[in-house]
């Protein structure tokens, strides 16, 4: 995908309703003066706007939009769905999500709603239509609801989701017969006689059918979907402003391009040391070395695949400026991080970096997670970054468009597939595909993240698309049909659309004779070495293929095997396998590749080469030394 280049700018997440009235001039005034453009508010008010049924109060609100607009500030409104009022839970007792063990989620956070309750769906219509009517014509962009799938909100057991899952198993199968024979239930005695026999796969005594969970998941998907869908369709009765949603990283459960596909504008929410902490997996000694840094790749696949999910317009919400209060550890930022997380997701093509928050919480759950200010007004340590920021923005040329030279497939299908059937502890597809991505960066290469949906690879001179469980037809003809490089594998068309083993066995390629006769997953202590270095680890399948091995373990069995443009490996491998396999490729198509020092990234742009170091020490490299927690920007 290549982008024009477009306008900069930053931002900030406000809550006008947390602080007195007689603060909010100030605060618009120092926002502006901070070099800030933009300010999301009202996603968590829904209390103040509606204190009791029906009770409207919103002058509050248009006060402090119209404090804000006359700063020179511009407003993303946010609907404030992810957080109904106690009243709300008192009308509709039963709207609570439902945890796997069958425990209802109670009130007293956030999140507490499940998608498929119907009642909660038109209290959700109506308090977003309220605000669109409201503030549709003085409000720059929209957010629909906050962060979907936080703490585990999107898969819900409740009775409301097991009536609509009823409902769309129907409406997908048809006849109850058709379901039994897809989903294999003559095994176990599984079989159903209605569709209201069919109940949620939990509680069950030992797993319950992977095809049943599946599609479970992909409901669960497509019911957040149609709760979004409902919001849109409110706001653009009477707003022109585009609309988007935040995103979290490594939140997988639903399909995040089906709802991109709905919006003008992505954005996701970026806290790269909680997520070094809390989801990132690596060694306790590179956790250390980076604890306050971040990992120097997890952010920037979120920034590539959010520019797949906003079809090339993204931004950060939400940008961590200090400590969080919500991981393991929640160290501070080295100096320099900031800025540096800032104009790396600028170089990724987005179009603005919010900061959360503006200030500091003295107050409720939040009260030790940073702000750009303390909670006395004070300043912290993040804003004199983003005020550099600001100023470097101002006179920096506009980053100009995005080029990559490698596609990335990556599937939210799949990792359902994945993570209903993982075959061993730890292995995800999630984790699969980001292997090859850090791989991918460590060889200094620029890369676009797609979706499923892309038939179209001429624009790149390989694709990597590992690990792809169901292989549609359309989507298995237009990687056989590529011109460029195609690396598949392991797992790929290891199941039909209903999780069947298909015969012929997978991953059955008509341009490449390769069959898959064994699966073992590998313990942690158990890798299989390759012949010239590097492992199988975790995953590894047994081929049978005619074509001459790319890659073979020390006993000569192949591992890679290539025939034209299709490459197939059978193996998750260690980072000097995946190095490997790199180099091959990128010899084949005359793609040139960096050896990377540790830490240290490259991103191209159509007329710019960023070079970030997310070391704590400086380092030596071909654009000259970069400093601790810093970047160096060259014009091509």
């Amino acid at each position: 995908m290549t982008h024009v280049g477009l306008p900069r700018a930053l931002g900030t997440c406000y809550y006008p309703e947390h602080w007195p009235q007689e603060r909010w001039e100030a605060d618009a005034r120092m926002m502006a003066e901070s070099g800030l453009t933009w300010v999301r508010i009202g996603e968590f008010a829904w209390s103040r706007l509606e204190p009791r049924p029906g009770d409207l109060q919103l002058d509050w609100l248009e006060k402090a939009i119209e404090i804000l607009n006359e700063a020179g500030l511009k407003v993303v409104l946010g609907t404030p769905t992810a957080t109904p009022p106690r009243w709300v839970v008192d009308k509709h007792p039963d709207m609570l999500a439902v945890d796997e063990q069958g425990r209802p989620r109670a009130f007293g956070s956030r999140r507490h709603y499940c998608f498929s309750h119907e009642g909660y769906i038109e209290e959700s219509r109506r308090i977003t239509a309220i605000l669109a009517k409201r503030f549709g014509a003085s409000v720059a962009a929209w957010q629909t609801d906050n962060e979907y799938g936080c703490h585990d909100t999107t898969v819900s057991y409740s009775d409301a989701a097991c009536r609509a899952f009823q409902r769309w198993l129907e409406a997908r199968y048809g006849d109850i017969e058709a379901l039994n024979e897809a989903w294999g239930n003559v095994f176990w005695s599984m079989e159903y006689n209605r569709f209201d026999q069919i109940g949620l796969p939990n509680l069950t005594v030992t797993d319950p059918n992977p095809a049943h969970a599946l599609a479970f998941r992909r409901f669960s998907s497509d019911q957040v979907r149609e709760f979004n869908r409902v919001q849109l369709e409110e706001i653009r009765k009477y707003s022109k402003a585009p609309i988007s949603h935040n995103y979290m990283g490594q939140v997988t459960d639903f399909d995040h391009y089906a709802l991109g596909a709905d919006m003008e504008i992505a954005t996701w929410d970026s806290y790269p040391l909680g997520f070094l902490e809390d989801r990132v997996v690596a060694a306790p000694e590179y956790k250390q070395a980076f604890a306050r840094q971040g990992d120097a790749d997890f952010q920037a696949f979120h920034h590539d695949l959010y520019r797949a999910v906003g079809r090339g317009r993204w931004w950060i919400m939400e940008q961590q400026p200090g400590p969080v209060n919500w991981a393991p550890h929640n160290p501070a930022p080295l100096p320099g991080m900031v800025r540096l997380w800032s104009w790396e997701a600028f170089a990724h093509g987005a179009e603005a970096v919010c900061y959360f928050r503006w200030r500091q919480a003295p107050f409720a759950q939040e009260q030790m997670h940073s702000g750009l200010l303390r909670p006395d007004s004070s300043e912290a340590e993040g804003l004199r970054e983003v005020r550099q920021v600001a100023n470097e923005l101002a006179s920096a040329p506009k980053v100009e468009g995005n080029v990559a030279d490698v596609a990335l497939v990556f599937d939210y299908d799949a990792e359902w597939a994945w993570a209903v059937q993982p075959h061993g502890q730890g292995l995800s597809y999630f984790g699969l595909v980001l292997a090859q991505y850090r791989a991918l960066r460590r060889a200094g290469l620029n890369i676009d993240i797609v979706g499923p949906s892309t038939r179209d690879f001429s624009d790149y001179k390989a694709v990597f698309a590992p690990g792809l469980m169901h292989l549609p037809d359309d989507l298995r003809t237009a990687l056989e049909e590529a011109k460029c490089v195609v690396v598949l594998g392991p797992r790929t068309a290891a199941r039909t659309i209903d999780f069947e083993i298909p015969t012929p066995l997978p991953p059955s390629l008509d341009a490449l004779q390769v069959t898959v006769t064994r699966v073992q997953s590998l313990r942690s202590d158990c890798p299989v070495a390759l012949e010239g270095g590097g492992n199988a680890v975790g995953y590894l399948e047994t081929i049978a293929s005619e074509h001459e091995p790319v890659l073979e373990d020390s006993a000569g069995a192949p591992v890679a095997v290539q025939n034209g443009n299709l490459m197939y490996c059978a193996a998750w491998l260690d980072d000097e396998g995946w190095d490997r396999l790199i180099s091959i490729v990128a010899a084949q198509v005359d793609m040139v590749t960096r050896s990377l020092p540790v830490g240290v990234r490259v991103r191209r742009t159509q007329s710019q080469e960023f070079w970030f170091n997310y070391n704590a020490h400086a380092v030596q490299t071909e654009a000259g030394e970069i400093e601790p927690a810093s970047l160096i920007m060259r014009t091509l």
